[in-house]
């Protein structure tokens, strides 16, 4: 039997620090090795326990949390679960933490605290082993393109005849960044399902925008889908393509959770598999658990190709793992092809 996963608790609260161990700690197969109240004492602690995964708050003293990831992922790489508030300062420092190499992060209340955690704590548990697991060996900001990495696609691209549908989850963010720089002003409409939290999504739009050619908003119920536009799903809605009277365009739905998820990337790739069938292009990023698996076999019996990101470039190869054994991937590729393929998979044939 493999050992517990190793778990430092990095937190300037004693009340976060305390109910994050006992959640924790109540899996048999995670051991909570420590806990720190800011990151001086956390840079000991690491050297001295060697743990497997990170819990570290956006909010710290001494030496803010976003400067001392950096500092970890730079030196001593290890799976970081950032814990945030809910607020808009907390929401921007949150994405630089994913950006930076944060696996994954979870949203807390300041008020009610304590219920907030507990209703998070199998998303707590599910998290943290799922960063136990995490591949940071492919970094965007080390591999990635430069900022001016534009992809010409080949002769015969035809933006408008064609709709790209992407789903992502853990370690999605920062894989998403490489992929909307290379994007040109005239891409194909793009469907993107994230899993993230509501707070974040509108954040997360403006910041890809700001570094594509490519128009990135996040998508409102009944918005018309164009060349040139990337959709993303906001944080607590399912996105589905629909075709309207005037055409294409989002819908969005509060519905049930699908595969666990809302925005759920099975319902996008099901809707467009429905609505677009060989007119589309498929493609599953990094990220845990089975979301999508289902609805990019669906888009790939319509006849759409299909892409699922490989296991030495995901950092989270869940996702992708589950699509390609369920027969939903038409071609695996690393993270540096993957635009370059789902643009030239628009060329006219």
């Amino acid at each position: 039997m493999s050992r517990p996963i190793r778990v430092l608790i990095v937190d300037d609260s004693a009340t976060m620090r305390e109910l994050l161990s006992n959640i924790l700690s109540e899996d048999p197969d995670i051991d909570v090795v420590g806990v720190a109240p800011d990151p001086l004492i956390a840079r000991k602690k690491i050297k001295a326990l060697n743990p497997d995964v990170i819990t570290l708050d956006v909010e710290m003293p001494r030496m803010d949390g976003l400067s001392f990831l950096e500092r970890l992922m730079r030196l001593r790489p290890t799976p970081v679960i950032m814990i945030s508030g809910l607020t808009q300062e907390n929401s921007e420092a949150t994405l630089n933490a994913l950006e930076l190499g944060a696996v994954d992060v979870v949203a807390k209340s300041k008020i009610n605290l304590d219920l907030s955690l507990h209703e998070k704590r199998a998303e707590i548990i599910d998290k943290v082993k799922a960063a136990a697991k995490a591949n940071l060996g492919f970094s965007t900001r080390t591999d990635g393109p430069s900022e001016n990495s534009v992809i010409t696609p080949n002769a015969g691209y035809t933006a408008d005849r064609k709709v790209i549908a992407i789903g992502a989850s853990a370690g999605g963010v920062e894989a998403l960044r490489y992929i909307v720089k290379q994007l040109p002003a005239n891409c194909p409409p793009i469907l993107l399902t994230q899993h993230i939290a509501i707070e974040f999504t509108r954040n997360f739009a403006k910041r890809l925008d700001s570094i594509s050619q490519a128009t990135v908003i996040e998508a409102e119920n009944g918005m018309a889908i164009r060349p040139g536009h990337v959709y993303v799903a906001p944080g607590d809605q399912h996105l589905m393509l629909r075709i309207g009277r005037n055409g294409p365009n989002c819908n969005l739905d509060t519905g049930p959770l699908v595969s666990g998820h809302r925005p759920s990337v099975d319902t996008l790739f099901s809707s467009v598999a429905e609505n677009a069938g060989a007119a589309a292009v498929g493609v599953i990023l990094t990220g845990m658990g089975r979301d999508g698996a289902k609805g990019l076999l669906a888009m790939r019996d319509a006849g759409a190709m299909t892409i699922g990101q490989d296991e030495a470039t995901a950092m989270i190869y869940g996702m992708p793992r589950v699509a390609f054994e369920l027969g939903a991937v038409r071609e695996q590729l690393p993270l540096t092809k993957i635009t370059g393929a789902f643009l030239n998979a628009c060329v006219d044939q």
